[in-house]
């Protein structure tokens, strides 16, 4: 791993907004992904649709692209982005009893949207969660990560 300053600290060792203002406004793109398992009987009510608290994955859908706008409201040090694109894919996994989630969220700005996919997903995530725990409290969220990033200075950046 590369030795870095830390950006969120300023001389004094104090937290502090990072200054953007004279960064060069590029296409910036950021995608994330995370799991979600559960029991085989709470999977089974998510893919037919009959879960009580209605469609688990089209809530988790919205919710994920609602939190990717919010970011910048629950990070502290976040920048609010203008957002161009938000997509939010759930796809059920029979054999490993589990929802992955990868969400993709892009820009045309001067910061990255690394932290809006992360927000999405781990919401999305939650989303999940929340909707089904009536019938399985022991669902475990796994594997947020980012898998990829592109633009800016740094270039891109893919998840080995």
């Amino acid at each position: 791993m590369k030795s870095q300053i830390l950006t969120h600290f300023d001389d004094t060792g104090h937290a502090h907004m990072v200054d953007v203002g004279a960064k060069k406004e590029t296409a910036r793109v950021a995608r994330a992904a995370g799991s979600i398992f559960m029991q085989p009987e709470t999977l089974a009510l998510i893919r037919s649709g009959s879960a009580k608290k209605g469609d688990v994955l089209g809530v988790a859908r919205i919710a994920a692209i609602q939190a990717a706008k919010r970011t910048g409201d629950l990070v502290p040090l976040c920048h609010p982005i203008a957002l161009t694109r938000v997509a939010a894919d759930f796809i059920v996994d029979e054999a490993l009893s589990a929802v992955h989630c990868e969400v993709v969220a892009e820009c045309f700005g001067r910061t990255g949207v690394e932290m809006e996919a992360l927000t999405a997903a781990s919401i999305g995530l939650l989303t999940i969660y929340d909707m089904t725990k009536a019938v399985d409290r022991g669902m475990r969220i796994d594997n947020l990560r980012l898998l990829e990033k592109a633009g800016g200075k740094s270039g891109r950046w893919l998840a080995e």
